[in-house]
């Protein structure tokens, strides 16, 4: 069992007007087995709490502790969260030329494991995979995203998650720019992955369109930079029919 918590977190971003407070006080916890949706209207903070995990230099932790197991994830570099066992699906995921798909999952899975896998199960491992993702093998030989669509890009993520591995995985907005079928099949390969691992899953999204393919234990409302509501998946079904204007008048 793997616990990642998050406590009174804020965060921070300078802009051309100054410093901007993003993060107001998280408070967060996510277990193995668990997803845990957050949900909020744009600009909210959701992606900033991904990325502030994940370790990104843009912005600032002024306050607060994360914890993966006990270890203080604030204190790791990128790397080093990657191999404690978080990881960040990122909601524009970026092109890395003269880098091919195949170099780049074996290298990330070497520095993951602090060696490099038996190259027959590896190469076994990654075919079952990228079938199950409807991926043609001949993307193994592209630069890393380079000219993929919007759908294969995120079929690209789950990717590195399923032979990864990892503890904790952090999907934004992982539904963004799919259509129904690459949805469904995205959805199902993050299903697989917690089920054959125990993945705990932050998924952030706007829209309950992916919840009815990957069902949330708790639901979360975002805004302004904090939590605002929690519930289970029958909040969400709240969402969908009554907005975020309650919250946001409040706020």
């Amino acid at each position: 069992m793997s616990t990642l918590e998050i406590r009174n977190l804020h965060a921070s971003v300078e802009t051309p007007e100054g410093t901007k407070q993003i993060l107001k006080g998280v408070d967060l916890t996510i277990k193995s087995g668990e997803t845990h949706a957050i949900m909020g209207p744009n600009g909210s903070g959701k992606s900033t709490l991904a990325y502030s995990l994940a370790g990104h230099p843009k912005y600032e932790i002024t306050e607060g502790s994360v914890l993966l197991d006990g270890e203080d994830v604030l204190e790791m570099s990128v790397d080093e969260r990657a191999k404690a066992g978080l990881f960040l699906a990122m909601q524009y995921p970026v092109e890395v030329p003269g880098v091919s798909v195949s170099n780049f999952l074996r290298t990330a899975k070497t520095a993951i494991d602090g060696e490099a896998p038996k190259l027959r199960t590896w190469v076994k491992d990654v075919k079952a995979s990228m079938e199950q993702l409807r991926m043609d093998p001949a993307f193994n030989e592209r630069g890393v995203n380079e000219g993929f669509s919007g759908g294969e890009k995120k079929r690209h993520e789950i990717l590195q998650m399923e032979l990864l591995s990892p503890k904790i995985a952090i999907l934004d907005e992982t539904d963004s720019g799919l259509d129904v079928d690459a949805l469904r099949i995205v959805s199902e390969g993050v299903n697989r992955v917690k089920e054959n691992t125990g993945l705990g899953v932050m998924l952030i999204t706007h829209y309950t369109r992916i919840l009815n393919y990957i069902t949330p234990d708790f639901v979360h409302v975002f805004v302004d930079g904090k939590i605002a509501e929690e519930g289970g998946p029958e909040l969400a079904e709240r969402l969908e029919a009554e907005g975020y204007d309650r919250f946001l008048a409040s706020a």
